[in-house]
């Protein structure tokens, strides 16, 4: 009887990466954020599909609560259409764009309906004809509910993978194929949940905690802020120029949806 191949471990899978540096980034946070996954409530591809639509200029917590009253009354796309506009805009109240989620959600749902049996498509390109839904969401469906290794670029990805020197773009897609390039491929979904926690726990929009830093003597922006040299008494070298990174985050990070959905 054939057993299944063990998964590598991340940070053997970081050291294919062509790139030292980028090898020595992705290993430090394989290291520090272990458990990074998804932090929208979800027990199927619909219910991700759902909560990331109205994840859009949302806190993943809010979104939460939301759809802890939603989907146990609301569980299939039917579900959905079987319910006024109305009534769906008192159920998401509390989320920001509600009306706008609502419309979408109720027009996703009935293509999702008519088109393709009630399940969730998953191709990139079926995902994004569906309103509500841009090329972050559907990279967050495809990675985390069909396991299709991709990297969904929202603030967060974008703000850190600039200042790391990952990428030197304030544009998601130019971000995203940067990426794309830079990191193994078996590690393009987990690299997304790295680079949120990261952005979410140190590499704050506003004031950065680049002293405590784990990446700190591989980060471009982390030397222009503490000064040439900085982390380099951990013996790792320290970053080189960020080819633009750090200056096109700085233009883009604040404006809103300036990631996509």
């Amino acid at each position: 009887m054939s057993s299944a191949t063990p998964a590598m471990d991340p940070r053997e899978a970081a050291r294919k990466a062509a790139d030292p540096r980028v090898a020595a980034i992705l290993e430090i946070l394989a290291e520090t954020y272990p458990d990074a996954r998804c932090a929208l409530e979800h027990e199927n591809p619909f219910q991700l599909l759902i909560a990331t639509i109205l994840s859009a200029q949302c806190t993943d917590k809010r979104v939460n609560i939301i759809t802890r009253r939603l989907f146990p009354r609301l569980p299939r796309p039917e579900d959905y259409l079987a319910i006024s506009q109305e009534e769906l805009e008192e159920l998401i109240r509390d989320c920001g764009l509600y009306r706008e989620k609502a419309r979408n959600i109720r027009a996703t749902c009935r293509i999702l309906v008519e088109r393709y049996g009630g399940e969730v498509p998953r191709t990139l390109e079926e995902l994004i004809q569906l309103p509500g839904v841009g090329r972050k969401t559907a990279n967050v469906v495809l990675s985390n509910a069909f396991g299709v290794p991709a990297i969904a670029v929202d603030t967060h990805v974008l703000r850190v993978s600039n200042r790391l020197g990952l990428a030197s773009s304030p544009d998601p897609l130019k971000t995203e194929r940067q990426l794309m390039e830079a990191i193994p491929r078996e590690l393009w979904s987990q690299a997304h949940h790295w680079l949120i926690h990261h952005g979410r726990n140190i590499c704050h929009a506003r004031n950065p905690a680049c002293p405590i830093c784990p990446l700190l003597r591989h980060c471009p922006e982390g030397q222009r802020r503490l000064g040439p040299g900085a982390g380099a008494e951990t013996g790792a070298p320290a970053g080189g120029p960020a080819a633009g990174g750090a200056d096109a985050e700085r233009r883009v990070v604040d404006a809103p949806g300036a990631a996509g959905r």
